[in-house]
């Protein structure tokens, strides 16, 4: 790909995003000449049941406080399964990025699917273990007030990591009431909690501070323990609304991995066992943001600026005795990270003519320093050589233009462009692997709605999206371990394609009211992403990667059937390929074929709960299909009785049924100390045993 010179373009979108910044009052009593029509009406979402003429697409939604209140979690990341046919789960230690799958991925850590939290970014470019590493164990779920979720590529806000979703959560600005919450459950689980908000010299101060920690059902116990707070401060002046929120998390944990299905057939381990003991890990996650937003008469405007500063120590063994049967193959990821990000928008609503049109115009800038990243040999945590080290620098900038037009009361249209660029700077301990590279991509959207009476809406999307790849794997060119340009197989290392796109398609209808407080959602879509080189954090190097076709449908149902009862039922189903010949086979190992949930909340006079059954269908491990994962299917429950009007005690059972079930398959050689040669084998991650917490919750 032939690189174009980026020292041009960024300084200009600097400016540029200066001038949208300084010339933001102006723009404010900015209208066009003339009476303008009925401006395109404003809704605020409070609930799942978005009101038609408000999404842009059939698979937009939003999860309210309420509907998380009554969830059983076994974890902090399964937050994001309340978007329909999205599966979180985990192959590691509890401190360590969650494992994702939604629309015929298998995500890894979160590479084509963006998060944020109060505006901040999530996802991690340039990580040491996996490209769009998102780490949500610094999330508090009793703050978060909302989840807004969107899929596919049609939506100009949304860019990097972006191709398959993107879920934007927002804490709460205030507490009806404080919360301290004290939960204890088998296997050492334990978690404190206290919150609460005050008003304070105009404004709201929110306060939280949560402490966490267990074993695990594993043999070496995990050790898993978590400190986490959030301070923020919000006020409003007039027509001005302002939040600033200091946020610090710090994890350390002991990390059972997958294991190969050989070594417990045989008996050298339990189910819960590990071959690698001291694998595991420590993290942390340290931010300070500022959001201020304004209402118009005309329009709005919206600005936040964020600084994060995060660390990642992850040491990983998945192969034994594959590289150095002396010393094991045990391999430490390390990244010392700063972020510093703003983003900012401007809305307007006004005539296109005689038509109702709103227009909107945003900037987002974001520049990643790491300082080192690296890939290290290891040895029960203790470093033995170096693979490679390096410091990268990393800086996007990005316009966008999006507009929506309504041309007759059943026909509304949405057209966005969106413009990034990229800059990449890596300085290797290998000089061979150092470098400077730009590269920009432009991305059109466009979506018709057609409002069919006062029940349905039909949707029809097109949009191309992107995601990133490492910078490391942009500049590199030779192997780390051996300096030579091919790789262990003998295959040429290429540089990695910097940004990498995809062109999505969708067809949607929305059905709302027929049934009184249901709401049908049901969607066909298809994604091609290009040919693609990847980085693979765990060796250093890039790996071939395939053009790939991905197509499905979705279905979501949710239903209030009664005040303080809420039932949802999603299902999804979606083909993976990739579109090349190739004699290995056409299928994507690890894409996920088939998901369903079924989810049943209430609360009748003391009483409270919750019921989910989630199913994570089979998975083909290997291109040919021959291998593949079976299905699993696991119901959590979630009971509380209100004591007293400010005491709750809840009771969650994790896996009700005690299924014996996977979290995730995977399929690769390894070898065990003894073994004469590589064996290819079924390496997996068990799923946890039916587990039991009790917690109780006073408000003050």
């Amino acid at each position: 790909m032939k690189n174009t010179n980026l020292s041009a373009p960024l300084p200009r979108l600097r400016l540029l995003s200066s001038l949208l910044l300084l010339a933001l009052p102006a723009l404010a009593n900015a209208t066009p000449e003339g009476d303008a029509p009925s401006p395109v009406q404003q809704v605020r979402v409070s609930a799942s049941l978005i009101p038609l003429g408000v999404a842009d697409s059939a698979n937009q939604g939003t999860v309210t406080a309420r509907q998380l209140e009554n969830r059983p979690l076994l974890r902090t990341g399964e937050l994001l399964e309340a978007v329909p046919g999205l599966i979180v789960t985990q192959h590691a230690g509890d401190g360590k990025a969650n494992q994702y799958f939604a629309r015929g991925f298998n995500l890894d850590h979160g590479t084509d699917f963006r998060t944020t939290v109060m505006g901040m970014p999530v996802n991690l470019p340039t990580n040491a273990h996996g490209q769009g590493y998102s780490d949500l164990n610094f999330l508090i779920p009793e703050l978060v007030g909302t989840i807004a979720y969107k899929k596919g590529t049609y939506y100009a806000e949304e860019g990097d990591f972006s191709v398959a979703g993107a879920a934007a959560f927002d804490y709460v600005r205030q507490m009806e009431q404080g919360l301290l919450s004290v939960e204890a459950g088998q296997n050492r689980f334990k978690r404190v909690l206290v919150a609460d908000s005050a008003e304070r010299a105009g404004g709201t101060l929110l306060y939280a501070l949560e402490r966490a920690g267990q074993d695990g059902p594993w043999e070496t116990p995990e050790d898993y323990k978590r400190i986490n707070g959030v301070l923020s401060y919000s006020w409003r002046r007039g027509d001005d609304e302002v939040r600033v929120t200091a946020m610090g998390m710090h994890s350390s944990w002991t990390s059972t991995d997958q294991v190969p299905r050989r070594a417990l057939d045989a008996g050298l381990i339990g189910r819960y066992g590990t071959l690698a003991p001291t694998d595991g890990g420590e993290t942390s996650r340290y931010s300070l943001s500022g959001e201020w937003s304004r209402q118009f008469g005309n329009g709005g405007a919206r600005v936040n600026a964020y600084f994060i500063k995060s660390r990642l120590d992850l040491f990983s063994d998945f192969t034994y005795a594959l590289d150095d049967p002396g010393h094991g193959d045990q391999f430490h990821q390390a990244e010392s990270r700063r972020i510093l990000g703003l983003n900012a928008e401007r809305t307007w609503r006004h005539g296109l003519g005689p038509f109702a049109s709103e227009t909107a115009l945003g900037v987002q800038l974001r520049e990643d320093r790491l300082d080192p990243v690296g890939l290290y040999l290891s040895e029960e945590r203790r470093r033995l050589s170096t693979v490679r080290e390096d410091e990268v620098s990393e800086r996007s900038g990005a316009l966008y233009l999006s507009n929506s037009t309504a041309w007759t009361p059943w026909l509304r249209t949405v057209a966005g462009l969106r413009s990034d660029r990229y800059a990449f700077d890596v300085r290797s301990d290998t000089p061979a692997n150092s470098g400077k590279v730009d590269a920009g991509i432009t991305s059109p959207k466009f979506t018709t709605i057609f409002t069919l009476g006062k029940h349905a809406e039909v949707y029809l999307n097109w949009g191309r999206g992107f995601h990133s790849n490492d910078a490391r794997g942009v500049t590199g060119s030779v192997d780390p371990r051996t300096g030579l340009a091919v790789d262990a197989d003998g295959v040429a290392i290429e540089r990695a394609t910097p940004l990498v796109r995809g062109t999505g398609k969708e067809a949607g209808l929305r059905l709302a009211g027929l049934v009184p407080g249901m709401q049908t959602t049901i969607a066909a879509w298809r994604l091609d992403l290009d040919s693609e080189l990847i980085f693979i954090g765990d060796a250093g190097t890039t790996e071939a990667g395939r053009p790939s076709r991905r197509h499905g449908i979705e279905l979501a149902n949710f239903y209030t059937p009664a005040r303080d009862w809420i039932i949802d039922a999603n299902l999804a189903w979606s083909h993976a390929r990739f579109r090349d010949s190739d004699p290995a086979g056409a299928f994507i190992p690890g894409s996920i074929s088939r998901t369903a949930s079924l989810g049943v909340s209430g609360a009748a006079g003391p009483w409270s709960g919750g019921l989910r059954l989630r199913y994570f269908g089979p998975r083909a491990l290997v291109e040919d299909d021959s291998v593949r994962s079976p299905s699993s299917a696991l119901l959590n429950m979630k009971l509380g009785y209100r004591v007293t009007p400010r005491l709750k005690l809840t009771l969650e059972v994790l896996n009700l049924l005690d299924r014996r079930v996977s979290d995730i398959d995977y399929y690769y050689e390894s070898q065990l100390p003894g073994e004469p040669a590589p064996v290819a084998d079924i390496h997996t991650h068990p799923g946890e045993m039916r587990t039991l917490r009790a917690g109780l919750a006073w408000r003050f």
